[in-house]
């Protein structure tokens, strides 16, 4: 990568965690403070948490689209704005529906693919992968930093302080969108980093990639539904000060970040992936069991979400990898898209359902529930095929007809280590899917034209 492409990637990933810092930081506290809040109800606590999801779930692809016809930076910075509104509203609302509007303005500002289609354009077809692989890795450290600074900055400034510092790190988002992300000399429609419209009855009809959007959905649902009762069982059963949540938090994301690592390397390096999957689906559910057993001590809830956590993480990184295997190669984008848009609005449904079960039938019930969901994703998981491990290369061969692509295509399937290949003429792009073990790269990069650099 280029200093340049180097600068995108990091600065991209910088708005990214900025953005998931706001909304991931309430989610440890955010039911304690909801009590104090005018007509809270254990359903609007539930909806406050997940109702971005909703919202962001509904928008991201219209905004990618839009970026497409305006430019990626108005679309960011207008989302960004966006997100800033609904934080300054909920952090001045006295209601709990003032809040959950809030949340919605929130999720709102969905800007995650338009995010990714800035970084397609700043970066080569060759670097785009490493660029996609410095943001997904934000958004975890972003998802851990939150949980524990969220009941830390809960002790100093509250809740409405944490939705206000929500504001003002939007706000420093816009200052890295305006003046330290690069400008792109233009903006492309790239298939690997964005939704083609045409593409959605394929890729929703495809029953692999079905069962992997089930189980983002499934996870976030999960997540969501036991952080919503979860900061209360720590106060009011496990008898843990509030001011001393963080402390558990802290060392199970350690633990756990530690424990996921060879269990990844595992799976990807031994071509183990289905087993360490469908091996994480089940521990998901077995901390689940043991949370609604064991919420009353803090020994308990610590175990079970060091379990859940390990689980956790293992999923979500193996999640993404699973969708881009088994995508075809010009579909990965459609295919990131649905499952992106999954994973939010399983979270809206795990914060609605977490807070209806809590009102209804106590916090038990809603660990009880997340168990009986993991366990009709064990079984979808379980019936999956096993993954074929082929990674994504992409190729600029620049302006060819349609018959020189066909040519194309025939030559590069005769190189050793590629699987398949899609040339869009069009987009003067090859698609490939190869295995990254046994490829012969330098044979690939002979098919590729020299390529200017992407950014101004």
């Amino acid at each position: 990568m280029t200093p340049i492409e180097k600068k995108a990637a990091y600065s991209l990933a910088s708005i990214f965690m900025l953005r998931m810092l706001g909304l991931f930081m309430i989610l440890p506290v955010f039911s304690l403070y909801a009590e104090e809040l005018e007509g809270s109800t254990p359903l609007l606590i539930g909806l406050a948490v997940g109702m971005y999801g909703l919202t962001q779930a509904l928008l991201q692809i219209p905004f990618g689209m839009l970026s497409d016809r305006i430019g990626r930076k108005p679309v960011i910075i207008a989302g960004l704005i966006i997100f800033a509104i609904g934080s300054v509203v909920a952090a001045t609302a006295d209601t709990a529906i003032g809040v959950v509007i809030g949340r919605a303005i929130q999720g709102a500002g969905a800007i995650a693919a338009t995010i990714m289609a800035l970084a397609a354009d700043l970066t080569r077809e060759e670097h785009r992968l490493k660029a996609m692989a410095v943001i997904g890795i934000s958004i975890g450290v972003s998802f851990s930093i939150a949980l524990i600074a969220g009941p830390v900055l809960n002790t100093w400034i509250g809740v409405s302080g944490i939705f206000w510092l929500t504001a003002l790190l939007a706000i420093g988002g816009i200052a890295v969108v305006k003046y330290v992300v690069p400008n792109p000399q233009r903006s492309d429609f790239h298939r690997d980093a964005e939704p083609v419209p045409a593409q959605f009855r394929a890729i929703l009809g495809d029953r692999q990639l079905l069962r992997l959007d089930f189980g983002i959905f499934a996870l976030h649902m999960i997540l969501t539904a036991t952080f919503v009762v979860l900061p209360l069982a720590l106060r009011d059963h496990a008898q843990l000060a509030v001011e001393s949540h963080w402390m558990i938090y802290l060392a199970v994301m350690l633990i756990s970040m530690g424990a996921m690592v060879p269990l990844i390397i595992r799976a990807e390096k031994q071509r183990r992936m289905k087993q360490v999957f469908v091996s994480a689906v089940a521990l998901v559910g077995v901390a689940q069991l043991c949370l609604a057993w064991g919420y009353t001590s803090v020994m308990g809830i610590f175990i079970s979400l060091l379990l859940f956590f390990i689980a956790f993480n293992v999923l979500e990184a193996s999640l993404p990898s699973l969708i881009a295997k088994t995508a075809p190669p010009d579909k990965k984008g459609t295919a990131m898209g649905v499952y992106s848009s999954s994973q939010f609005f399983g979270a809206f449904v795990g914060g609605i359902t977490g807070g209806w079960l809590y009102g209804v039938a106590g916090i038990a019930s809603v660990f009880m529930f997340s168990a009986f969901i993991t366990l009709v994703w064990f079984l979808v998981a379980a019936s999956m095929r096993n993954p074929k491990y082929f990674g994504t290369h992409m190729i600029k061969v620049g302006e060819i007809s349609e018959e020189e692509s066909e040519q194309l295509a025939a030559r590069l399937n005769q190189v050793t280590g590629v699987a398949e290949v899609v040339v869009i003429a069009e987009d003067g792009v090859a698609y490939l899917k190869v295995d990254n073990q046994i490829v012969d790269v330098a044979e690939l990069e002979k098919f590729s034209i020299a390529d200017a650099e992407p950014v101004s």
